[in-house]
């Protein structure tokens, strides 16, 4: 057994077999294109309520994009609502102190960047909606690992590289089962734990399991 990263690992991934799964890619792909499609036609009554809140709180841009790094490394556009005040990324060195998680992410329950509505979408994920045009592009999927800061993957170890073998996701395994209240080697641990059951039901399964969490659970920030 070898310790790598702060996370327990067995052996690798198969980056090989990964890539050779060809039927559940295609369909993963085509229920993702689809879905994607239909979730922001049914949900933008919704999507126009959030944005007139978030400019009448904060005057500024109701959108939110951050480049986040993909598969193999790849970087993209992710987009979201925003739910912090304007100019939030020039303040994160003043608060990089108080992190409430170990590793490279940043985590803070009680970050004074997040405005009124900005908690209010972030407890039910809704800041996380705009990432149906993200799945629709195919930059992301609608279940896989979260994608991770440039700044992040910088400070991946190999090990942890192992999280950019497969298309990112709007949710996955920690989002749906222990949410916010895990640290960065057990989400390198789970989203690994996901690559290797990945399959269309399990998906379906997670999809599940995060629509029940997100609207029962208290614990998004």
């Amino acid at each position: 057994m070898e310790k790598i990263g702060g996370t327990v690992s067995m052996k690798k991934l198969d980056r090989e077999n990964i890539n050779k799964r060809y039927i559940y890619h295609f369909f993963k792909r085509v229920f993702d294109f689809f879905s994607s499609l239909v979730g922001l036609i049914l949900l933008s009554p919704l999507l126009l309520y959030i944005a007139f809140r978030i400019h009448k709180e904060d005057r500024g841009p109701v959108f939110y994009s951050q480049t986040r790094v993909g598969k193999d490394g790849k970087e993209f556009e992710m987009y979201k609502f925003r739910s912090m005040i304007v100019d939030a990324d020039k303040k994160l060195a003043e608060l990089k102190s108080q992190n409430e998680v170990e590793g490279p992410m940043f985590k803070m329950k009680e970050d004074p960047r997040i405005t009124k509505i900005g908690k209010f979408i972030r407890k039910h994920s809704f800041d996380e909606l705009p990432q149906l045009l993200n799945v629709l592009k195919g930059d992301m999927s609608l279940v896989g690992p979260r994608p991770p800061l440039p700044g992040e993957v910088a400070q991946y170890t190999d090990y942890d590289k192992q999280r950019l073998l497969v298309v990112p996701g709007c949710t996955g395994l920690w989002q749906a089962t222990v949410r916010n209240s895990v640290g960065f080697s057990e989400m390198v641990k789970l989203d690994l734990e996901y690559i290797q059951k990945s399959g269309f039901f399990y998906d379906l399964y997670l999809i599940f399991l995060t629509v029940k969490i997100v609207l029962f659970s208290n614990d998004a920030y």
